[in-house]
This record gives C-alpha cells, structure tokens and sequence, in this order.
C-alpha cells in the first residue's frame, strides 16, 4: 500500500472542516425557520462565521471549561457558564472566528436535578455543601446572585453524575 502525501490528507482534513461548518449553518438555518427561539444576534454571528471560515468545535462542559475533541480544552467565559446555569456534561458548540474571538452556544443540557444547600468558603473557593456533599461553584455566580457565606442555594447538579463536582447556582433563597 502505498503512503498517502500530506499534501491530500491536509485538503481531506479542510474538506471535512469546511463539511462540518456547512452542517452547522444549515442546522442553524433550518432551526431560524422552523422558530426555535434562536436571537437574532446568534444567527449573524453564525452566517458571518460561516462566511468567514471560522472553525466549529463541540465539546462537552466540564464545570469550569468545554472539553473538546481529543481531549484538548477550551476556556469558557464564568460569566456566560453562570448566568446560562451550565452544568457538567452539557453540550456546546464553539465558533472560533477568523479574528480569533469565541461564541460559545449550549446545544444541548444534560437531565438535571436541583438541590438545596448553604454556600460556604474555603480559602477563597466557593462551595454549595448540600445533601451531604460540597460541590464547587464559580465566582461569577457568587457575584451575580450577590450571595454570601452562609446563604441558602438552590443549585443544579448533573442528574445522573454521581461524582459530579461543579454546580450551577440556581438562584439565592
């Protein structure tokens, strides 16, 4: 058998990439048409994504940051995982622009249960400590929901994920 040359499996692998951008844009289209919700803003962003080759990547969030293909990591803005309610083993798709900026888009949420817990402090890392177990919270959800320690939370937890170390606040009680 003989080797293939870099130069076919690098078009191959921009094929495939520019494959995978065409999916996205008709899934984002059909979606536009058939009304399910998408802002406006959200659809520019893609169409002028699309247009411009960005790269698409989904992956799956961790609690902190997406876990993207082959294990490599992208950073998600806290402010966006707090107010969106993000918990560990949603989907999400990224759009990396061609001027290098991020827009991240939940695609899809993992069953979920909510939990009442008390927020406590430990050496400036936040926890929920609820039913027995403290799970982790961002920052940004302790300064968006202006809770303090001590506070009552109700919190979202993977439903299914036992060792599930990140939760998404709810709201303060």
């Amino acid at each position: 058998m003989s080797e293939v040359p870099d130069k076919q499996i690098k078009r191959l692998k921009s094929l495939l990439q520019e494959a995978e951008t065409n999916v996205a844009a008709a899934k984002e289209l059909l979606g536009s048409l058939l009304g399910d919700g998408e802002k406006a803003v959200s659809r520019t962003a893609t169409k002028k994504s699309v247009a411009t080759g960005a790269k698409i990547i989904e992956g799956v969030f961790d609690g902190q940051i997406m876990l993207g293909p082959e294990g490599k990591s992208y950073p998600v803005p806290a402010n966006y995982a707090s107010k969106s309610k993000l918990v560990e083993g949603d989907l999400l798709k990224l759009t990396i622009d061609a001027d290098g900026s991020f827009i991240y888009k939940q695609i899809d949420k993992t069953p979920r249960k909510q939990l009442i817990g008390t927020l406590v402090n430990h050496d400036g890392a936040y926890f929920v400590e609820a039913s027995g177990k403290e799970y982790k919270i961002l920052l940004a959800s302790v300064t968006y929901f202006k809770i303090k320690e001590g506070d009552q939370v109700a919190i979202i937890v993977p439903e299914r994920k036992e060792e599930a170390t990140w939760a998404a606040v709810e709201t303060a009680l």
